[in-house]
């Protein structure tokens, strides 16, 4: 029996002791791998979930003999407790994980000092696209959705909406196109289109939009399950079944704007950096880790030049602090430059990111 002890715990030495984090409700949650516990929470209750490795155990106490005392003579009210595995379950099946659906919603400011990122933004969109379809191995089916920063006007008529996908294009600096028709036979593009093409025509929206930048807002009415109802402007872009790539493209906050430059107050989008937050993980039926967050902004450092708003703006990107706190919010959140020159690198830098959302998946129900 000492033989058996002194084995158990070198069993027990040899455990990972995973990553710990405390919830809101007191409880600490600790992941190793396969094995997630969760202990202390409202009742002092404890909860132990078993993967595919028995790294972690529950407590087992020395077997007592007839005399009171345990069969290894030590006392089991101060002897020591062996960690042992718990006993697989044969008929609990744990779900898969990994994506095989993404949809990919870009946000563009298409306010009057964004031309020259919009320009960016579409000579480094081939490569991004190609990049994550070579890496994401198992990921088949692709959704790729524009909207922007205002109720993008040169839509057609009835998707004259925050947060309706864009079909067409006009104003300053803008395609001046026609992108219809997408292949999917809806308001959106997908794996089988020349992607490179479509989105050079759907992702230059231009710079004719609304002073009132509220991409917060927009995005989270591109998501929003009215817009993506049978025959509404966003008509099954945003799958349950598929991980979100979210791209915000702005070069100002998203605030409640004091009058500047002789112009109106702009109230920007409603609600905090928090708000934004629940409600786009709401969308993915409050399962975070299924968002990716790729947020080209004006970062708080290292700062891109002041943004003159007095005179068009050009070269320069407001600090974003929300923006950027409601992306820090997520797992898979990223923070790129829209004054930089290419954002290549911050896309190249970001599939890893996206991969690795992409592996974590967990599909609905």
């Amino acid at each position: 029996m000492r033989a058996l002890a002194i084995a158990l715990l070198g069993l027990a030495a040899c455990g990972d002791d995973g990553a710990r984090g405390t919830a809101s409700d007191g409880s600490s949650v600790t992941q190793q791998t396969g094995i997630l516990t969760m202990s202390g929470g409202p009742g002092g209750t404890e909860m132990t979930g078993a993967g595919t490795d028995a790294g972690t155990a529950t407590e087992a106490t020395p077997t007592t003999g007839a005399s009171g005392g345990s069969e290894s003579g030590v006392d089991p009210s101060n002897g020591p407790k062996f960690d042992l595995p718990p006993t697989p379950d044969a008929g609990m099946m744990m779900p898969d994980t990994g994506c095989t659906k993404v949809d990919l919603l870009f946000v563009i400011d298409d306010s009057g000092s964004m031309l020259d990122e919009q320009q960016t933004l579409v000579q480094s969109f081939p490569e991004f696209v190609a990049a994550m379809q070579a890496q994401l191995a198992d990921a088949e089916s692709y959704h790729v959705g524009v909207v922007t920063s205002d109720a993008y006007p040169f839509n057609e008529a009835q998707c004259v909406l925050d947060g309706a996908l864009v079909t067409q294009t006009a104003g300053e600096g803008a395609s001046n196109k026609s992108c219809l028709p997408f292949t999917s036979g809806k308001r959106w593009m997908d794996e089988t289109e020349d992607l490179a093409s479509k989105f050079a025509c759907a992702g230059q929206v231009g710079t004719s939009g609304d002073g009132d930048e509220r991409p917060m807002y927009t995005m989270l009415r591109a998501v929003n399950p009215e817009l993506g109802a049978p025959g509404a402007c966003n008509d099954g872009f945003i799958r349950e079944d598929a991980l979100l790539v979210v791209v915000v493209i702005t070069d100002e906050e998203d605030d409640h704007e004091l009058m500047a430059c002789g112009l109106p107050a702009q109230p920007g989008s409603a609600g905090e950096p928090m708000d934004w937050y629940n409600g786009l993980v709401f969308a993915k039926g409050g399962v975070e880790t299924n968002v990716v967050v790729l947020s080209l902004v004006g970062p708080v450092n290292p700062q891109c030049p002041a943004l003159d708003k007095c005179n068009g703006g050009i070269n320069g990107a407001e600090t974003a602090s929300r923006i950027v706190q409601f992306a820090e919010m997520f797992t898979y959140g990223s923070i790129g430059q829209i004054c930089a020159q290419s954002y290549k690198q911050f896309f190249a830098d970001a599939i890893s990111v996206i991969d690795s959302a992409c592996e974590n998946f967990m599909p609905p129900g």
